[in-house]
């Protein structure tokens, strides 16, 4: 496989890269698809999202998804973090994907291979009004508290107090398979800085997440309806985390003892979701993450003398994401009428 340097060579030294600014509830990311010409190695991946998603310096972004070939599925899908680092999956990143490869490859139902598992991806009704919207599986489910990992001594942990954490949240954790740490909270609670201050130090050097967790505060509303905010590792706080949605939905429905296959509306700071837990065998299987697919902006990439960082060419703007926007007022609405603090 060529490299950056040696694709560039063989192209005079000079290569121009067209890429897809893409958000899926606001958490937004560049799609980058290497099939076109932008072959590198992991290095180099982390180096460029460094640099691409830095929002004062070069487009800005939550990440990079990579699109390359698989040889399982329809494609594959790579994602680094603004930080540089890689995640196993990010569902918000999946749908964006799942958009740009059904329109490349004319395709509607397909699969995509993640870093640890094949995943089901399909377009399907929209969710507000036209918004592109697509459906993705978050697989496998994890409760062993070995698959995040997490260090403490038990096997599973849910729905209980952590007094090391705090004393008096309830914790639940699982990996899909990004690591996930989940509680209830107050509207007192979640607009308190108590997020940021644990997650801030279950992602810095800990005894229990030697590879980070991402950590959500879940607000119950409606029968159905919950508010999930999160702070991903190796990003922070950002608008939504499909996986975290995901995963949420599922503590939830564990927790009320609701029925599998009903959707739940999972409210963000950037808009909503729908989720749909599925079982097998009288196992959680799987969980349906529905939501948008949104394209914002059009660049290009110019990369010059056998060098990493490109210059940056804005090229047009979509404007879907008017169409988003109204779906996303309409969502601070409903959310302000049932959490007030959130208005300030």
């Amino acid at each position: 496989m060529a490299t950056l340097n040696q694709t560039m060579k063989a192209r005079g030294n000079k290569m121009n890269i067209s890429v897809i600014k893409s958000h899926g509830s606001k958490n937004d990311f560049i799609i980058i698809d290497e099939q076109k010409g932008l072959i590198v190695n992991d290095e180099q991946r982390a180096q460029l999202a460094l640099y691409l998603c830095d929002r004062q310096k070069a487009i800005g972004a939550d990440g990079i998804l990579y699109i390359t070939e698989s040889g399982s599925a329809q494609a594959k899908m790579r994602v680094f973090n603004s930080d540089g680092s890689e995640a196993s999956m990010c569902g918000n990143g999946l749908r964006c994907a799942a958009r740009y490869i059904a329109e490349r490859d004319g395709v509607q139902k397909f699969s995509v291979e993640t870093m640890k598992a094949v995943l089901a991806v399909e377009k399907v009704e929209s969710l507000y009004e036209d918004i592109p919207t697509y459906a993705v599986e978050i697989s496998p489910i994890l409760f062993d508290l070995a698959s995040l990992p997490l260090q403490l001594n038990q096997e599973t942990l849910f729905n209980q107090i952590v007094p090391e954490w705090h004393d008096t949240l309830r914790f639940s954790a699982l990996a899909v398979p990004n690591p996930h740490l989940i509680t209830q909270v107050t509207e007192k609670e979640l607009i308190s800085g108590l997020q940021q201050e644990l997650a801030q130090s279950l992602n810095a050097p800990n005894q229990w997440f030697t590879d980070g967790v991402n950590v959500s505060f879940v607000v119950p509303l409606d029968q159905n309806q919950i508010f999930v905010r999160t702070f991903e590792r190796g990003v922070g706080f950002t608008s939504a985390c499909g996986t975290a949605m995901s995963s949420s939905s599922l503590i939830q429905a564990m927790l009320t003892n609701g029925e599998t296959g009903i959707p739940i509306d999972v409210y963000n700071d950037g808009g909503r979701v729908k989720c749909v837990i599925h079982k097998k065998e009288d196992q959680f299987h799987h969980i349906d993450l529905i939501g948008n697919a949104t394209f914002t902006d059009e660049y290009t990439l110019e990369f010059n003398d056998n060098e990493l960082i490109p210059s940056v060419k804005h090229v047009k703007s979509t404007g879907e994401e008017i169409i988003y926007q109204r779906m996303a007022e309409a969502s601070k609405e409903f959310i302000w009428g049932h959490i007030p603090g959130l208005r300030k």
